[in-house]
C-alpha cells in the first residue's frame, strides 16, 4: 500500500509548478492540498526551504501580497528582486496588481 509524500514535500511539489511572473499564497497551497486550515503549516514548510534550489520559494507571498518571508532569502530585497526579474512589481513589501499576477493551483493544477 502506497503512502502519501510527507506535507512538505506535497507543498514543494505545488511550488514548484507556480510559474515565472506569478505568486500564489500559503492559503491557496493549503487550499488544494485539501488541508485548508493549514497555511501556517505551509509557511513552515517553506521556511524550511530556503537552502533548496529547487523550489521558486520568492513566489510565495501572504494573502495580502505581503513579501512576509523575504528575511529568509539572505538580503532585505533578494525575494523583491527575484520578482520583479520576472515582471513582478513589488512596492513597499506587498506585490501590486496581485490578482493580475495570482496564481491558484487550484484552477491550475489537477486535482488530487
Amino acid at each position: 500500500m502506497e503512502q502519501d509524500p510527507p506535507f512538505f514535500e506535497r507543498v514543494y511539489t505545488v511550488v514548484r509548478q507556480i510559474p515565472e511572473g506569478k505568486v500564489t499564497s500559503y492559503g491557496a497551497i493549503a487550499r488544494y492540498l485539501a488541508s485548508s486550515g493549514s497555511a501556517r503549516m505551509v509557511g513552515w514548510a517553506m521556511n524550511a526551504s530556503h537552502q533548496r534550489e529547487d523550489l521558486p520559494a520568492h513566489r510565495v507571498v501572504n494573502r495580502l501580497g505581503l513579501l512576509t518571508g523575504k528575511h529568509h532569502f539572505g538580503g532585505q530585497n533578494i525575494m523583491q528582486q527575484l520578482l520583479e526579474n520576472e515582471g513582478v512589481t513589488v512596492k513597499e513589501n506587498q506585490v501590486q496588481q496581485l490578482d493580475l499576477h495570482f496564481w491558484d493551483p487550484t484552477k491550475e493544477l489537477p486535482p488530487i
